[in-house]
């Protein structure tokens, strides 16, 4: 599903065992700012004879040593292996990243060991230059920062977390990170009729922060929408339905003002998500008793989707 990254850098990677204290990266990264940069000693040890790189590799962006990016790319692979608690992980950012630099796989680890080390106990100052450089990574190699997963032999694992026709009730976002743990999967296939737009958004939020991918081959309509919003690829097959519309308003925001302010949260959550916030300007003109489907180009078009594939294996 979706692309591949079965090259020998990700078998190289898939043999490779981080021994870190996972403690400094435990749970959920939020995403925020780098809160400071990294200190000259191990950037100077990178550039020392640039035996990091193999010879003739792309050079880093512009403003940046060899020694500043490797840390980046080495802070994106540890902060998966910290939010998962396993070393079996890594980043498709960070593959991209080795193939493109020529990052030597060694060089990434002794980097991230060296990374845990100098932070100490300043985990969650760790946290953010993690979080913020996936996402310079991310922009770098233009590859999305998505989750990647090895079983024991090396191979990629493949497994994704199915839940068809269910309704998105209260505690529903807790219940689905739990099973998406316990399996270790890399993604999410949804197909639901909607239900709780809180429930929905905690889980797309959570999708994304951990770099889990969302798919739909049946039909995601209402606040199901929101959950698919949130994988860091979202995949759909040709047949797929996807229906937007109101959301019913709570009670709480039972006022004229009230419902602006619910539609402007919608708003602001596809924004965050990188997704044209119109859809949500869209589904607030359709009432709460009709769905308004939107077409495979358009679902393209303003980032909801990212790839129509043939099938969900």
């Amino acid at each position: 599903m979706g692309g591949g990254h079965d090259s020998p850098m990700v078998r190289t990677l898939a043999r490779v065992l981080l021994g870190v204290s996972f403690g400094v990266l435990v749970g959920c990264a939020v995403p925020g700012q780098m809160t400071e940069p990294m200190s000259g000693q191990a950037s100077d040890q990178a550039d020392s004879g640039r035996r990091d790189t193999i010879p003739g590799s792309t050079r880093p962006p512009q403003g940046m040593s060899r020694g500043d990016w490797l840390s980046r790319v080495a802070a994106c692979h540890l902060l998966r292996v910290g939010q998962n608690l396993d070393v079996a992980v890594t980043d498709s950012a960070v593959i991209a990243a080795a193939d493109k630099y020529g990052f030597r796989v060694d060089a990434i680890i002794e980097r991230s060991n060296q990374l845990v080390v100098e932070y100490d106990s300043r985990g969650s100052a760790l946290l953010d230059f993690a979080t913020e450089s996936c996402r310079q990574v991310s922009d770098a190699t233009g590859m999305a920062s998505t989750l990647v997963r090895f079983e024991p032999n090396g191979t990629l694992r493949m497994h994704w977390l199915r839940i068809d026709g269910a309704e998105i009730a209260d505690g529903f976002a807790e219940k689905t990170i739990g099973e998406l743990r316990r399996g270790r999967a890399v993604g999410l296939v949804i197909n639901s009729p909607g239900g709780s737009v809180f429930e929905a958004r905690k889980l797309g939020r959570y999708l994304r922060t951990m770099g889990l991918r969302t798919a739909v081959d049946q039909a995601c309509t209402s606040a199901c929408i929101d959950v698919l919003a949130g994988g860091a690829e979202r995949y759909v097959t040709p047949d797929a339905k996807l229906g937007i519309h109101q959301s019913k308003v709570p009670r709480r925001f039972s006022s004229h003002e009230g419902g602006q302010l619910y539609v402007a949260d919608a708003f602001l959550y596809l924004r965050e998500m990188g997704i044209d916030p119109d859809v949500a300007i869209a589904a607030a003109s359709v009432p709460n008793n009709k769905i308004l489907l939107i077409s495979l180009s358009d679902a393209l078009q303003t980032g909801l989707v990212t790839d129509v594939i043939e099938r969900v294996e």
